[in-house]
């Protein structure tokens, strides 16, 4: 698993490769095509099956992955030419897009809504949105879960600046909720599935009703520039590996359980969740970009965002044949 201090070592090496010229052919196609994963979805099952080396091997490409444990480190390294591609949730592309990072958004899926919550104790005395106010409320900024918790509070008629935010990761976060030193924990699946099982935990809301759940596929922008018709197989293959693994749901359950660690039973509970739809990638859609350029302009008003982002500005879609 990459973490961020790996992460800078990974730019620092590719950086000395990427100055040499004779590893940077101007027109040469790409031999090598590095993935960034984590451990969830139909990449992960793609990786297992070694679905996406059968369909490049014609071409003569090679793979090669690197695991991380959340979008934003990941998209640090796919920005800065150490990755080729990678997947995350619809927050951490704002933040890179706002940093310059030479990423571009190329393929696109969705999932259930009802896969993020916002927990608190069983015996807490939150029993409403509304009742967030003033407590500790821990979310990794920059996630999804970021958005989750603004739109969330605004439901309840609070604005972020009513809680006490705790940016932790979800494992630090997982430990936090467990002892008592939070009042409550946005977060997503499968971590959310595995804290859902615990009895002393309680949901007080999921995000059905209260954000749509898009998460996307992006690519270095050199390395998509040089190579699309890579990119389109690779959307291509992820989305009859979803299709496939969706009609087979108990062999799937059993394979990203063997991935991921977590218990079959939660695993089905990720996978059966209502929206859940492991065929949904596609190149980028209107909706998408619409639905990003909606985020991106709402996090610029409560100045989570440094300065307003044009989505369409970094969308690549592949050339009608």
């Amino acid at each position: 698993m990459i973490t961020r201090r790996q992460t800078l070592g990974l730019l620092g090496a590719t950086g000395v490769a990427l100055a040499t010229p004779a590893l940077r052919g101007a027109h040469a196609a790409a031999t090598t095509f590095r993935i960034g994963w984590q451990k969830n979805g139909v990449l992960a099952l793609a990786k297992r099956s070694g679905a996406l080396e059968k369909r490049l091997a014609a071409r003569g490409v090679t793979i090669t992955w690197a695991e991380f444990s959340s979008g934003p480190p990941l998209l640090e390294a796919l920005g800065a030419g150490a990755l080729d591609f990678g997947p995350t949730g619809d927050v951490p592309p704002l933040f890179a897009q706002a940093a310059r990072g030479n990423l571009l958004y190329v393929g696109t899926y969705k999932g259930a809504p009802s896969g993020s919550a916002i927990l608190v104790r069983k015996d807490s005395p939150i029993q409403s949105l509304a009742d967030l106010k003033g407590k500790k409320l821990a979310f990794k900024r920059g996630s999804s879960a970021h958005n989750f918790v603004v739109k969330a509070l605004r439901k309840g008629g609070l604005t972020p600046a009513d809680v006490k935010a705790a940016d932790l990761s979800p494992a630090d976060a997982g430990a936090a909720f467990k002892s008592g030193s939070i009042d409550a924990w946005a977060i997503w699946d499968p971590y959310f599935a595995v804290a859902q099982s615990d009895p002393d935990a309680r949901v007080l809301t999921t995000a059905e009703g209260i954000v749509e759940s898009w998460s996307f596929f992006l690519g270095n922008g050199d390395f998509v520039g040089k190579n699309p018709d890579i990119i389109t197989e690779v959307i291509d293959e992820l989305r009859k590996t979803g299709v496939a693994a969706q009609g087979r749901l108990d062999e799937t359950v059993a394979a990203l359980a063997e991935i991921t660690g977590v218990p079959v039973e939660t695993t089905r509970t990720v996978l059966t969740r209502p929206g859940a739809d492991l065929g949904s990638v596609s190149t980028i859609t209107d909706e998408a970009v619409t639905y990003q350029q909606a985020l991106a302009d709402e996090f610029r008003d409560l100045n989570i965002l440094p300065k307003p982002l044009k989505i369409a500005d970094i969308v690549w879609r592949p050339k009608a044949s």
